[in-house]
């Protein structure tokens, strides 16, 4: 077993650990439109907005919507954060992407429902580790992944979502230059078979995306032989070599919408289903297996730490101290330069 490997394996072991000590009644009618009205009224009274990962639970993100706020993937959720003119971000997803608001908007109060919601991408890149990688490799660029802390994007040159990975793989190569790609193996795995970029892979994964089976997809595509299939590029290759079409959560949204296919076998969280059904309601989505067999499922494909960001906890927000986004200053400052490089070269591929 890899270092990687073990690495994860600890994640799942810890993620278990969460789930078991989770309370998991279903709320009431009466207690949801509650915790509803709560959230409105203090959004209302903190000047705040909702911004929200298309993986969140479905009635997150319908009340950010609702409230004026944005769901969306980590590059449009970065992009709305900064020019929103809200006083207070409220960011239903994981750490990194509050991370990431901060630093964007260093004037602005970023909350979370907790801070405990984390990522195994960022979990399994540690900045020290990291740069001691990078420091071995001085003469490649070094390219991070959206999902990662603060002081890994302060190491780097480039951070990038999976929306516009490809495009910068293709960008560096065309210099001619050598990459480091970190965290998700996957994804760098795939940007290097597209671009021919030359690239350096960190060996770390998504625990959801790394469930995915192509001999379950290939089962289920004998149930639904005319369904096409949508995949993230942090799936492994066995399941990208099946795909129609692969891409990031967005992608995966428009090409529901565009190809003439009426159903669809789904490989990423299944948070994406709200928008999904949002976007085609004429069409049919099914979510990739994850583990066993035919139309069965072990996780059903949805990160544990986007759960974290319900409704029980989005409505005690403003009650709590432990749950703002405190990035220190110097740090901020060098992992500014990445990102407004990934905001300025996105500008690029959408004037």
């Amino acid at each position: 077993m890899s270092i990687a490997q073990q690495k994860l394996e600890q994640i799942r072991a810890q993620v278990q650990s969460h789930l078991d000590g989770r309370q998991t009644a279903a709320l009431t009618d009466a207690r949801r439109a509650a915790l509803e009205a709560t959230i409105r009224g203090h959004l209302n009274a903190h000047n705040a907005v909702i911004v929200a990962h298309y993986y969140t639970a479905p009635e997150i993100q319908a009340l950010a919507e609702a409230t004026g706020g944005c769901v969306s993937d980590s590059l449009e959720m970065a992009r709305f954060g900064r020019d929103h003119p809200a006083e207070t971000l409220i960011v239903a997803g994981v750490r990194f992407m509050g991370e990431t608001a901060k630093i964007l908007t260093p004037g602005k109060r970023v909350l979370m429902p907790t801070l405990d919601a984390t990522c195994s991408l960022d979990e399994g890149c540690p900045s020290d580790a990291f740069s001691a990688f990078c420091d071995a490799h001085p003469e490649r660029e070094v390219v991070v992944y959206a999902n990662t802390s603060a002081a890994v994007k302060a190491r780097a040159d480039w951070v990038v979502t999976s929306s516009i990975a490809l495009d910068v793989a293709e960008h560096l190569a065309e210099q001619g230059k050598g990459i480091i790609w970190a965290p998700d193996r996957h994804l760098g795995d795939y940007v290097q078979r597209e671009s021919g970029a030359d690239v350096l892979l960190w060996d770390g994964a998504c625990i959801v995306h790394e469930e995915f089976k192509a001999r379950g997809i290939r089962d289920l595509k004998q149930v639904h032989p005319d369904a096409a299939v949508l995949v993230h590029p942090e799936s492994p290759a066995s399941v990208i070599e099946l795909a129609d079409h692969v891409g990031s959560t967005t992608q995966i949204i428009r090409a529901a919408c565009e190809l003439p296919q009426k159903t669809f076998i789904v490989a990423t969280d299944q948070g994406i289903f709200y928008k999904l059904q949002q976007a085609a309601p004429d069409k049919t989505f099914i979510i990739a297996p994850t583990a066993g067999q035919g139309a069965t499922c072990r996780s059903c494909a949805n990160c544990p730490w986007m759960a974290m960001n319900d409704l029980e906890a989005m409505a005690a927000v403003f009650d709590r101290d432990d749950n703002e986004i405190q990035v220190p200053e110097a740090l901020a400052a060098e992992a500014m330069k990445p990102l407004e490089r990934m905001l300025a070269f996105a500008e690029t591929l959408n004037p």
